[in-house]
């Protein structure tokens, strides 16, 4: 998967980068090598715009009403591949037609490598991202994460809200315009996820989430339960930003 991200980024930018990063699985108690992809695109734009997702796997099903399958690692096809598909699609169309901002596109890796009550083990890529970003100030960032569910509502995520508070109005406003009825203008829950390192690191980052997904960390979360309508709302919100 790794190969096939850099290989579908590199027909559009050639300023890729990859930060390998070890970290310890929690449940082997191992080494393992973890990878953050990023693609950089426009360099010479002084105004920027950080557009994320994380591109892992939950390596286990803790959540599966199956305990005999809670030890099986998840596809994924909404939580890990729904973001990172609309930003590999996103790469093409940047690729090809200039923004108004220069785009800086991360993959994270170890997002879901963590266990449950440890807050700290999760988001492991955006925290590795996160230590080397002095310097760097985007204008806004937006994470996306589990955003193909076929009943998609994407409600305002709390840690977002209170430490992000203009990017939020810039998405939501911009999804009213759009008339993308998914957003809906209040906060439904409170989720740990890659934005938190960069909220802490001072990025003004957004996570677009829609939490409310019944197969969470399960073996059923695959590409049935996903809509390519959902991805092209999704994707079409993140268009009109760069654009509009």
């Amino acid at each position: 998967m790794l190969e096939f991200l850099k290989g579908e980024l590199g027909k559009h930018t050639a300023r890729l980068k990859t930060q390998t990063f070890t970290a310890q699985n929690p449940v082997t108690q191992t080494s393992v090598e973890l990878n953050n992809v990023l693609a950089t695109f426009y360099p010479e734009l002084p105004r920027r715009v950080l557009l994320c997702a994380h591109w892992d796997t939950r390596p286990w099903a803790d959540k599966d009403p199956d305990s005999s399958q809670r030890n099986n690692p998840i596809l994924g096809a909404n939580d890990g591949a729904s973001g990172t598909a609309i930003l590999l699609h996103l790469a093409e169309i940047v690729g090809k037609h200039k923004p108004r901002f220069g785009v800086d596109l991360v993959f994270f890796d170890g997002e879901d490598l963590g266990q449950e009550g440890k807050p700290e083990s999760y988001a492991l890529g955006s925290q590795f991202f996160a230590k080397g970003s002095s310097g760097y100030h985007p204008e806004f960032a937006i994470l996306l994460d589990m955003v193909g569910d076929k009943d998609l509502k994407i409600y305002k995520e709390e840690y977002s809200n209170k430490f992000a508070p203009h990017t939020v109005e810039l998405v939501w406003n911009k999804a009213r315009e759009l008339k993308l009825d998914c957003f809906v203008d209040s906060v439904g829950y409170t989720v740990w996820d890659d934005h938190i390192p960069l909220l802490q690191a001072g990025i003004p980052c957004v996570d677009i989430i829609d939490f409310n997904y019944p197969y969470w960390h399960t073996t059923a979360d695959t590409p049935d339960k996903c809509s390519a309508e959902s991805l092209e709302k999704v994707g079409r919100l993140l268009v009109a930003l760069l654009y509009d």
